[in-house]
């Protein structure tokens, strides 16, 4: 997009496969880095966090976030637990937000609640009216508690691999647009 920032892919649960927008985004930027963590099928919110938080600190310019599902809780735990560093964040787009405190069947506990404080930087927040992780009403509640713009889908699943986006088009221009409105 541009040399005046450093972009971070901020995957989910199980860590965004190659046929996922995150991929195949980054997969086209070379100068994108994604935020790896530990073990993405057994998350521990501290782990997460700090590799987050690693990958901020060792940013050489201002950083836009690109977070989708547990991602999207991992940077509201980061800028809560980091709010100095925070100011490093241009812009988050935040895609399809994990309810992790009504999610059954994945080890997604460690990190509820999601913190309920507005984020210190522009962000866009991008649900589904059909994520079976994410009701649409609860993905609105985020981005008004987060302090962010929110953007609904019809009916793209989870927005990922799954929802047969491909290169999701229609999503890197809602990031074009979160970043050039950020200033």
């Amino acid at each position: 997009m541009t040399d005046s920032w450093q972009t971070l892919v901020v995957p989910g649960y199980d860590g965004s496969g190659p046929e996922h927008w995150q991929s195949r985004w980054e997969a086209a930027e070379p100068d994108w880095r994604r935020v790896e963590q530990r073990d993405w099928l057994a998350p521990e919110r501290a782990d997460w966090v700090a590799a987050l938080d690693a990958a901020v600190a060792g940013a050489e310019l201002p950083v836009v976030l690109v977070a989708h599902s547990l991602g999207c809780a991992t940077v509201a735990h980061w800028a809560a637990a980091q709010p100095e560093r925070a100011g490093r964040v241009r812009a988050a787009l935040l895609v399809a937000p994990a309810d992790v405190e009504r999610i059954e069947d994945l080890p997604l506990s460690p990190f509820a609640p999601v913190p309920t404080t507005r984020l210190p930087f522009p962000t866009l927040v991008v649900g589904s009216d059909d994520d079976p992780y994410c009701a649409p009403e609860r993905a609105a509640g985020f981005a008004r508690a987060w302090g962010a713009e929110y953007v609904e889908l019809a009916a793209a699943g989870h927005i990922n691999s799954a929802s047969g986006l491909g290169e999701w088009p229609a999503g890197r221009a809602l990031l074009e647009q979160l970043v050039a409105t950020a200033g």
